[in-house]
């Protein structure tokens, strides 16, 4: 598991595209530039979903942990 500290947790667990991806967009707007998000996720699609929305926002994606079933994606809000 991460040792990284988020700022704010985002539970996803058990939603499936494209709910994981809409709810970061709308939590990363809430949070100040430089803070860390984490989103926690089931949905395998979460990876490729996360590596492209943080590209095509510009938004800092720090790294993707899974534990289990649970990936933990940990993202900075750069802008």
């Amino acid at each position: 598991m991460s040792d990284l500290a988020a700022d704010t947790v985002l539970d996803c667990k058990g939603l499936q595209c494209p709910l994981p991806v809409v709810k970061t967009a709308q939590a990363i707007k809430k949070i100040e530039v430089n803070e860390v998000l984490e989103l926690l996720a089931t949905d395998p699609g979460v990876e490729p979903d996360m590596k492209a929305w943080s590209a095509r926002t510009g938004n800092e994606l720090i790294k993707i942990d899974k534990e289990g079933d649970v990936y933990h994606v940990f993202l900075r809000r750069t802008r």
